[in-house]
């Protein structure tokens, strides 16, 4: 997603456009770039880390990948099917062993590995480990849901989006894998991008597809270098961003919730193509063949490119199989699900994505677009807003989170030359103004569950409450957005820190629902939920102190992270009120597990 109006796929960011003007075109090739990955294979069965994901009281999913041979690189297609052993213990020494057991893997699956662990204890927190060919993974930390009917555990998460290789360090993992007091991580998408490595030619508007600051270059390349389109393609970006340490850190330290936005895929995907798509009749694409300088690929059937890189997804990430679990009615492949963490809350992560209609523009010559406002357009198909919808109103929980992509509150642009109820971004929930409504009414009518929406796509950091109509005054539920991995921000598509600060301040001006809003900051959020209120702490990268008014933190690899802000909910005010500092410790804590 873009934080302004889509842009042609030849067209970067302003921010990236200006930063590249100086730089030599070219990049990486495909072999130099490739090499990374292949490096990581190489350097022993298990060079892609380990992972757990979508815990519940009673089941984790672990997942790893093997490279049984020299030649078994990812999105190789070849080599031979693969016993690989697991191990769950209730300590790091794997002297008390709590289950166990063998899989087996192939080329088919390009030797991802996953297990579902079953039988296990609420709110416990245990390690684990694989085997294959005499060789041992490193150990991986995690622990089941604070599932216990009438008992209330603490529960808090993180959540994060918009991880962009070629953006910048992943710094913001490493504050992530640095901390023990989170029950999960809740990744709401654009894990990775699809973006090539060829940099804007100086004068030339629009050329080029990298994606990020130009210092960079020759540093942190994709790989493939083009675009990717193939099924090898997404196999070899997912190993990619696996082989980046502070992500693998990340994912050995704590279990993920995941889902997708559109960069998984392709920038500003819908139900049958995207914004960045061009279809293999286009008379302006070219196919660019191995050792070949990267340029435009014919990309062939968007449906057929999707499934593609569903297929990776699944392989590459710590995510149960579609509806292998809670089936529900649904179109296409069911990706949407709900968690469960006892009497105090429910998290729902939603899809937006494979069905959603196209987007229209928010304006038509000098009115607003009609559109917008169509009943007959989506963004999750009919059958999951039912869920959703359903979900809400029959809770019986103290809060309901809901885990989306994008912005959900309605955001007016502050544009001088804008329409009088022009929205900002027909690419969120603005662009389906029926259902909009239709998840605002399921909000007021939530009775004592209190709605809180957890987004992340727009590469800023935001606290909003959630009027039912923007002039009613009143407040349905909360909203809170998390900043960028690394993703180009406010700063960086305006230009500079003053002119990111500016933007926010007409963004609050002409919406003031939206009570906290910073565009320079990248980094993640955390959430913390009690009876009495829920909490979000904004944390920023920094670099020697400096969030990134006058530094590039993205391109430091000795930055760090710091506390920004706070924002806060009190259980029936469904309204966001600064808080008083960062989150403490922790309410309880995850019991050890015991032997079976």
């Amino acid at each position: 997603m873009t934080l302004d109006a889509p842009i042609s796929r030849r067209t970067l960011l302003q921010g990236t456009a200006v930063a590249a003007a100086a730089v030599t075109v070219g990049g990486l090739t495909p072999t130099a770039a490739r090499a990374t990955v292949d490096d990581a294979a190489r350097s022993g069965i298990f060079g892609f880390g380990v992972a757990s994901g979508d815990p519940t009281a009673t089941e984790l999913l672990l997942w790893t990948r093997v490279t049984p041979t020299p030649k078994s690189t990812p999105g190789s297609g070849v080599g031979p099917v693969t016993k690989v052993d697991w191990e769950l213990a209730a300590d790091e020494r794997f002297t008390r062993v709590v289950r166990h057991g063998t899989v087996r893997t192939d080329a088919d699956r390009d030797h991802t590995v996953k297990v579902v662990v079953s039988g296990l204890t609420p709110y416990t927190r245990y390690f684990f480990r694989f085997r294959c060919k005499g060789a041992t993974s490193p150990v991986g930390r995690t622990q089941t849901a604070p599932d216990e009917a009438g008992v209330t555990h603490a529960l808090r998460l993180a959540f994060v989006s918009c991880s962009n290789y070629t953006g910048g360090y992943f710094t913001a993992y490493r504050g992530l894998a640095a901390r023990d007091d989170l029950d999960a991580v809740l990744h709401l998408g654009d894990y990775l991008y699809e973006y090539g490595n060829d940099p804007a030619e100086p004068g030339v508007a629009g050329s080029g597809d990298r994606y990020g600051p130009a210092a960079l270059i020759g540093v942190r390349d994709h790989d493939p270098a083009t675009e990717i389109v193939s099924l090898q393609d997404y196999r070899l970006r997912h190993a990619l961003y696996k082989t980046d340490p502070d992500l693998q850190e990340a994912h050995r330290r704590h279990p993920w919730i995941v889902i997708f936005d559109d960069h998984e895929v392709t920038n500003d995907a819908y139900a049958t193509g995207a914004e960045n798509h061009e279809q293999q009749d286009d008379p302006d694409t070219s196919y660019t063949g191995p050792g070949e300088p990267a340029g435009i690929r014919a990309e062939g059937e968007f449906v057929a490119r999707r499934a593609l890189a569903y297929r990776a997804y699944l392989e590459w990430m710590p995510i149960r199989e579609p509806a292998s679990w809670q089936p529900r009615p649904h179109q296409g492949t069911q990706f949407f699900r709900r968690f469960v963490f006892g009497d105090l809350a429910e998290l729902s992560v939603i899809e937006t994505r494979q069905n959603r209609s196209q987007q229209v523009p928010t304006t038509v010559g000098t009115t607003l677009n009609p559109a917008l406002a169509d009943p007959g357009r989506h963004l999750p198909e009919p059958q999951q807003m039912t869920w959703l919808t359903t979900g809400l109103t029959g809770s019986h929980k103290a809060w309901h989170l809901i885990g989306n992509q994008t912005v959900f509150a309605r955001v007016f642009s502050p544009q001088p030359t804008a329409l009088p109820g022009q929205v900002f971004n027909a690419d969120q929930w603005d662009g389906y103004q029926a259902d909009q409504r239709t998840l605002l009414a399921a909000m007021a009518a939530s009775g004592d569950t209190d709605p809180v929406v957890l987004t992340g796509d727009i590469h800023s950091s935001w606290a909003i409450e959630l009027p039912s109509e923007p002039t009613s005054g009143d407040s349905v539920g909360v909203e809170f957005v998390c900043p960028s991995i690394t993703s180009d921000g406010f700063k960086e598509v305006t230009g500079s820190a003053a002119a990111a600060q500016a933007a926010t301040a007409a963004f609050q001006l002409r919406n003031p629902w939206v009570r906290y809003l910073e565009g320079v900051g990248h980094g993640f959020a955390v959430i913390d939920v009690t009876p009495e209120r829920v909490q979000t702490d904004f944390w920023f990268v920094r670099s020697n102190g400096d969030k990134g008014l006058a530094v590039e933190v993205r391109t430091d690899p000795d930055a760090t992270v710091g506390f920004e802000s706070s924002w806060t909910s009190a259980k029936g005010s469904r309204r966001v009120t600064p808080g008083t500092g960062p989150l403490g410790a922790r309410g309880d804590q995850p019991r050890t597990a015991r032997h079976h």
